[in-house]
């Protein structure tokens, strides 16, 4: 589907040529070129950013043996050591991919616009306008309780802010008398040395306690100034919805306006039939009477030539009499006169009958005619029933054929899809830094943490500073403070959309307290814009499954969560709550089983069904409740476990007889600080103790791995005993590294990044999708 300057949208098939940006390599000069794309003059160059503004041209044709050859196409570099080189091949060859999968996008659009107009075009307009509306609706009232309490805020600040006026007067009129009363005590006491010295200490005092007053009055003003933006903010966003939702007025307007055409079309179409079937019903009926009166007119001109003919012979008879009696009697003249009368007679009646045969013949003629001209109709009428039922059946032809086209089109983005995600890497490594605090210096001019701006480096590269020397790392992609969770969120996406795909996936975060793990993974309670990347990964599983139910795809799935703590299991989702706790004598032991085809087990844990994003939204509430907190030195709410959900996914497609099982874990680590840092005693000495042993054995399995050694450490610790299949090899995973960019917390976030760093080293085998060919039973059992 090609886009006009006017905004439409042009289908085109797999055949049309379409550009793709033909790249050099490194320095070794390789280049990756795959078979079957043939370059001409009017080629335009694609966008190399996943798809989004890709050009579609004609300097290329593009077929089915293309795309296989591009898919098993091998790079090769002069120098294998020259990593550079091959990094620039790879990302070429990701950069052609993309367009591809850009370019099916776009075909799988366009049969989907085409089958959405054969079966539901009226009524999916009128539903998708009054979803807006409603959204528009939800939106405004949001944003009008958003405006209001910003306004309550304001108001309670700025009385906040007089009350601290006036806590200042009435500091500086103390001072004042302060002052004066020491001046008497000079004049009148000089020889008193010691209440000399008492007055001066509480002038230091008072003048320390003005300064601090002074400080504070300006931070109100900046937070104040803050708050005045915010709000212009939220009313200029305010105004734009608004805007919003009056276009979308009016293209509800055109849509309404186009469906009545349609209607009046179809109500036209509908009353065409109807007289063209009552003409045929008349035709029919006058066939059927024309044919009556022509059995009538023959049967009638058979009688009245019966009766010529007895006629004639009667004549003949008469005549021969006449002869008879003349040759033989002499009959009188009278009797003669009387038989030549009644032979007058009789001529004129048989004249008379022959005048009404050709009048009756003249009517058989017309009526023949009339059936003729009927039978015409009749043969018309039914040939156009002929064509409108061939072309019904060429459009239910055409419609099974579109079907086909986009279950094909579905099957070829998942193998591009997952292609791309294999080029990526198998495990991938991406480093947020969240915002600066305002207890933690952010006036400072010296910075703990910089973003290199090279064009190798820009989004990937991080630098921290110590001791005035820039460490660097390298990642998949780096977050910037001002880095929203959606744009975190949009990186994590293809992902997610693995495990529907049928693969083992793994996405957790890391880092020390404080730095934003748990706000990464949960997001903030009650904020839209805010929610964390499991919210958002559920809320993308369950809009895919209702879009895929066209396909003939049923889903079903299945949530548990549980937390490790001091390297016990613990179930978050039981009912019973004296099985959780340690205080209990009679604890519930969890045990960890992996199976032959890689999935993990645990025994007596809780799993739950669920059917929508709001049941699992209300699950996560009732086990954050249950999670184990604690405070520290680092954070007054510190999580003391690891946090593990599992979505498990279980696809069945009756019409291709294929079933597809998938498994997204999305983990929130405890901190991950030193015992110096956190300030640890008591319990929560053991808890940071285990929670170190833990991510050390983390460690230990990741540096295995990189290694490629034949024993991995998996069994050293629960975590990552639990996490073996998504580590091992047939999985997908993602770490998300959390940093802090306080100056006082260099020290860890070097800890944190290096860690970070040699996982982004390791790599790992081909990720197996869990896939079968034949038909199964729906439910299946975990656990």
């Amino acid at each position: 589907m090609v886009g006009t300057a006017n905004g439409s949208r042009t289908p085109v098939t797999p055949r049309q040529a379409f550009s793709i940006v033909n790249g050099s390599g490194g320095a070794g000069g390789g280049q990756v070129d795959p078979p079957g794309l043939r370059s001409g003059p009017g080629s335009i160059a694609g966008s190399d950013c996943g798809g989004v503004g890709g050009g579609v041209g004609n300097g290329f044709e593009f077929t089915k043996e293309d795309v296989d050859a591009l898919l098993n196409m091998k790079i090769r570099t002069k120098d294998k050591f020259n990593l550079k080189e091959k990094c620039e091949l790879q990302m070429e060859y990701i950069k052609k991919l993309r367009m591809c999968v850009r370019f099916f996008q776009e075909f799988e659009g366009d049969l989907s616009l085409e089958h959405e107009k054969l079966i539901k075009m009226f009524e999916a307009a009128e539903k998708k306008c009054n979803e807006l509306e409603m959204l528009m609706n939800a939106k405004e009232e949001e944003l009008n309780s958003i405006i209001a309490e910003l306004q309550t805020n304001n108001t309670d600040l700025q009385e906040k802010f007089m009350k601290e006026e006036a806590e200042k007067l009435a500091a500086v009129e103390t001072l004042m008398t302060e002052k004066d009363a020491r001046l008497s005590a000079e004049r009148s006491q000089a020889s008193l040395s010691e209440d000399l010295e008492k007055a001066l200490k509480e002038g230091s005092s008072a003048n320390q306690k003005i300064i601090s007053l002074n400080d504070m009055y300006k931070r109100l003003q900046e937070y104040n100034t803050s708050l005045q933006q915010y709000n212009s903010k939220l009313q200029t966003e305010l105004n734009q919805t608004s805007e919003t939702l009056s276009k979308v007025e009016r293209e509800k307007a055109a849509l309404m306006e186009d469906l009545s055409k349609l209607r009046g079309y179809h109500d036209s179409q509908q009353d065409q039939l109807a007289s063209t079937k009552a003409s045929l019903e008349e035709t029919t009926k006058l066939k059927d009477a024309l044919a009556n009166e022509v059995g009538c007119l023959r049967v009638d001109l058979h009688q009245v030539r019966d009766d010529r003919d007895r006629q004639l012979s009667l004549v003949q008879d008469l005549t021969a009499e006449v002869a008879q009696y003349k040759e033989c009697t002499g009959k009188s003249a009278a009797e003669l006169g009387t038989l030549t009368s009644r032979s007058i007679e009789l001529e004129a009646t048989c004249a008379l009958q022959t005048d009404t045969i050709i009048r009756l013949q003249d009517q058989l003629a017309t009526a023949e005619k009339k059936l003729e001209i009927s039978d015409l109709s009749s043969v018309e009428t039914r040939t156009g029933y002929e064509e409108q039922k061939k072309l019904n059946a060429e459009l239910q032809i055409r419609l099974a054929e579109a079907e086909a086209k986009v279950i094909d089109g579905e099957v070829l983005r998942k193998k591009l899809h997952n292609t791309i995600q294999e080029l990526k890497g198998n495990i991938r490594v991406f480093c947020r830094v969240r915002p600066l605090l305002s207890d933690e210096g952010a006036e400072s001019e010296t910075k703990s943490i910089t973003f290199p701006t090279t064009t190798e480096a820009l989004g990937r590269g991080i630098e921290v500073v110590q001791h005035g020397q820039p460490i660097p790392f390298m990642f998949d992609k780096v977050f910037m403070p001002q880095s929203s969770q959606e744009e975190v969120f949009t990186e994590v996406s293809q992902l997610v959309q693995s495990a529907l795909d049928g693969y083992k996936v793994c996405i957790f975060a890391y880092g020390q307290t404080g730095s934003g793990k748990t706000h990464t993974m949960m997001g903030t309670p009650g904020s839209y814009d805010d929610k964390g990347l499991i919210p958002r990964s559920l809320e993308q599983i369950f809009e895919a499954r209702q879009k895929l139910k066209e396909q003939g795809w049923k889903y079903e799935m299945q949530v548990s969560m549980l937390e490790i703590y001091n390297e016990t299991i613990r179930d978050l989702l039981s009912s019973n709550k004296s099985s959780s706790t340690e205080s209990s004598g009679n604890k519930q032991q969890y045990a960890i089983k992996h199976d032959a085809n890689g999935n993990t087990h645990v025994s007596d844990l809780t799993i739950v069904d669920v059917r929508s994003s709001k049941e699992v939204s209300f699950l996560l509430n009732r086990a954050a409740q249950s999670r184990s907190v604690g405070r520290t030195q680092m954070n007054e709410q510190s999580s003391r476990s690891h946090f593990v959900f599992t979505l498990r996914i279980s696809g069945v497609n009756e019409t291709m007889e294929q079933q597809v099982q998938g498994i997204l874990n999305l983990i929130d680590l405890a901190g991950s600080e030193r015992l110096s840092k956190s300030g640890s005693t008591g319990d929560r000495l053991r808890e940071t103790q285990a929670i170190n042993k833990s991510l050390s054995s983390l460690s230990d399995v990741i540096f295995a791995l990189a290694k490629k050694e034949e024993h991995i450490p998996f069994r050293n610790s629960k975590l990552t005993y639990l996490l073996q299949p998504c580590l091992g090899g047939d999985s997908k995973t993602l770490m998300v590294v959390n940093v802090s960019p306080a100056p006082s917390s260099v020290n860890e976030s070097l800890c944190s990044l290096r860690f970070a760093a040699r996982v982004n080293a390791c790599e790992i085998s081909i990720p197996r999708r869990q896939t079968s060919m034949r038909y199964l039973e729906p439910r299946l059992s975990y656990g």
